[in-house]
């Protein structure tokens, strides 16, 4: 099958789309692995900050490689990167359990303040984000984002309003990890802290599949409202 092109066939094909597997084990290795960690080196009588140490230490080792392997990063996953490790050199100076326990929290916050920063600049982020997994896909007759960007205010306004709710969640989220951190027993927070993800990220694509029927997002990238070609 040739790769999807614009209607005016001079846009590229929309960037490979991420593997259902290849998000999973991500997940896996970002999410799950580390949280493993903790509690298997707590069982073995590791003190607290030693095993939240190893654990946050992981997902720093992926980026390590991915960047030895590519000289290049993503910049979602460089600002990620470096946000993570100042986090735990600010951990390692201060010697706090705590502080390391609210890291994902302070994360989150700085994620959810660029999300909303970005609402500004040329194209939102989550219109970067939601491209590669969307373009040319989904209810879709094939015409690049690119050409809808520019064509339709609709559109532009779509992705401007859907990065500030992603936003606004991110921080929630991260006041919710925060708080947890410094309130609740050490050991319940990793686990209490994984589990808030999968329900944070559902209520996202929840309000977010609503905001988009709702807008006419898929009535904009069907065609459906295309406008007629001028004469």
């Amino acid at each position: 099958m040739p790769p999807t092109r614009s209607a005016d066939g001079d846009a590229p094909a929309p960037p490979p789309r991420p593997s259902g597997r290849r998000l999973l084990l991500g997940v896996a290795w970002d999410v799950v692995v580390p949280i493993a960690v903790y509690y298997g080196l707590r069982a073995a009588g590791v003190g607290v900050f030693g095993a939240l140490l190893a654990g946050a230490v992981l997902p720093a080792l992926t980026t390590a490689v991915r960047w030895l392997r590519t000289r290049s990063l993503e910049g979602m996953a460089g600002f990620i990167a470096g946000t993570m490790l100042l986090g735990v050199a600010a951990a390692l100076v201060s010697g706090s359990p705590r502080f390391l326990l609210a890291k994902d929290g302070w994360l989150t916050g700085v994620a959810g303040l660029w999300f909303l920063v970005s609402i500004r600049a040329r194209r939102p982020l989550l219109f970067h984000a939601g491209r590669p997994l969307l373009e040319g896909r989904f209810r879709s007759d094939g015409t690049s984002w690119d050409v809808l960007w520019e064509r339709e205010p609709a559109f532009r306004r779509i992705w401007r309003v859907s990065t500030a709710i992603w936003g606004a969640a991110m921080l929630l989220d991260a006041a919710a990890r925060v708080v947890m951190a410094y309130t609740l027993p050490v050991d319940a927070v990793p686990g209490l802290g994984a589990l808030l993800w999968p329900v944070t990220l559902v209520l996202l694509q929840v309000v977010n599949g609503l905001y988009y029927e709702l807008a006419g997002l898929w009535r904009l990238t069907s065609g459906a409202t295309a406008r007629p070609p001028r004469g």
